[in-house]
């Protein structure tokens, strides 16, 4: 019984003696411990929301349904940009080894300025008489001057390279341009500028003979020419072809993409919202969509007449109707390159284009046996949207059966 007494007390013992040190452990270590948890807490406070974030954008990327924190990856995406920008403008400032000065004397300028540059324009009013902007693109600094008020002879010329942008698509156009080119030369020769390359709205039947005397090639001061449409002139070489891009003289904004935009469905089929030319495919395509309930499946508003200018309501017409629909139909009109093209990329439906090519010059020539839009043809997007237009078939199907 004694023996049984002294193991209970020894036992109870060696318990108190654990608790005890287990209390003391507590009191000197656990308040330490508690300090560094708080501190690891207010580092990690920042980042529990991003994670959570991010979890949420996960599940929800899974349902194409609404996405609630869109504007909040918007804002960091934005956010990320504009901190990469510093750190490149930091790292070239002061370094940059070119100055390049664009001279915006055709609507396509903008494309090439707001759209494939990203860049600003002061003053933001499209009606301004002059609108300048500056971007500094790894170690080349670019500006950017158009507007009305840019005439030759009246703003100072400070930089050996320019590139010129003209529309050279009819006769009166044509005249402007050559006004330009000649102040060139004169800058040329004169040794106030040195390289100049001209990026050209080309005529639509390609007939761009007129500016072939320009060209270094032929002895003049043109080193590169960059052309829109399907010229037989290019040869990757000093002639380039150029995208047509989207119509900035008639407004179309810089659109960017979002995740509704690529993940919502669209309730529209296919689109197709234009000029109607007699005894054209656009003809024969309304009549098609006109038969066996395809219009139902199609937003169609067709006109008789090209106008130059969208009104507010037309321009936001044909902006819904890209973004709502799955397909942008695209017929040929007096060239088989549209801005319809360039614009339904933008709003992610995808262009339904005519494998022909239309009349005139454009692409007569061996060299160019992929015309018509060899450029687009050339990035092998072809085999890219082939599973995409079967299914989008295969629902026309079962809609209209």
């Amino acid at each position: 019984m004694r023996l049984t007494r002294k193991r209970l007390c020894s036992f109870l013992i060696a318990l108190y003696c654990l608790f005890s040190l287990y209390a003391a452990y507590h009191v000197f270590f656990g308040r330490r411990r508690r300090a560094s948890a708080a501190s690891s807490r207010g580092l990690r406070k920042g980042v529990a929301p991003a994670r959570e974030r991010r979890g949420r954008e996960q599940s929800t990327l899974g349902s194409e349904e609404w996405n609630p924190w869109e504007g909040d990856e918007k804002n960091e995406q934005q956010h990320r940009f504009k901190t990469s920008l510093q750190i490149l403008n930091k790292s070239t400032k002061g370094k940059t080894d070119f100055h390049v000065q664009i001279w915006g004397k055709a609507a396509i300028g903008l494309y090439l300025w707001e759209h494939i540059f990203e860049g600003l324009l002061d003053p933001t009013d499209v009606t301004a008489q002059w609108r300048e902007g500056n971007s500094v693109v790894g170690r080349t600094h670019y500006s950017f001057i158009t507007g009305p008020a840019v005439v030759p002879g009246y703003f100072p010329v400070d930089v050996n390279n320019v590139v010129l942008i003209l529309n050279g698509r009819e006769k009166a156009k044509v005249f402007y341009a050559t006004q330009w080119l000649l102040y060139a030369q004169n800058l040329v020769q004169t040794q106030k500028l040195q390289h100049l390359a001209v990026v050209l709205l080309g005529n639509e039947h390609c007939h761009n003979e007129w500016i072939s005397q320009f060209l270094k090639r032929n002895g003049g001061f043109v080193e590169l020419l960059f052309i829109i449409y399907d010229s037989p002139w290019i040869n990757d070489m000093d002639i380039f072809q150029w995208p047509l891009g989207v119509a900035t003289y008639r407004n179309f904004p810089v659109v960017e993409a979002s995740w509704s935009m690529l993940h919502n469905e669209r309730p529209y089929l296919c689109n197709f919202l234009g000029t109607i030319y007699e005894n054209s495919s656009r003809q024969a395509l309304i009549n098609i969509l006109k038969q066996d309930g395809n219009a139902k499946l199609c937003w169609v508003s067709a006109r008789e007449q090209w106008q130059p200018q969208e009104t507010n309501e037309s321009l936001k017409n044909y902006q819904d109707a890209l973004l709502q629909s799955d397909l942008t139909l695209c017929p040929v009109g007096v060239n088989t390159e549209c801005y319809r093209i360039y614009e339904a990329c933008s709003y992610g439906s995808v262009p339904v284009v005519e494998d022909i090519m239309t009349a005139g010059s454009c692409g007569n020539t061996s060299v160019n046996h992929n015309a018509p839009l060899q450029l687009l043809k050339s990035m092998d997007e072809k085999k890219n949207v082939t599973s995409l237009v079967s299914a989008l078939q295969n629902r026309a199907k079962n809609e209209i059966y």
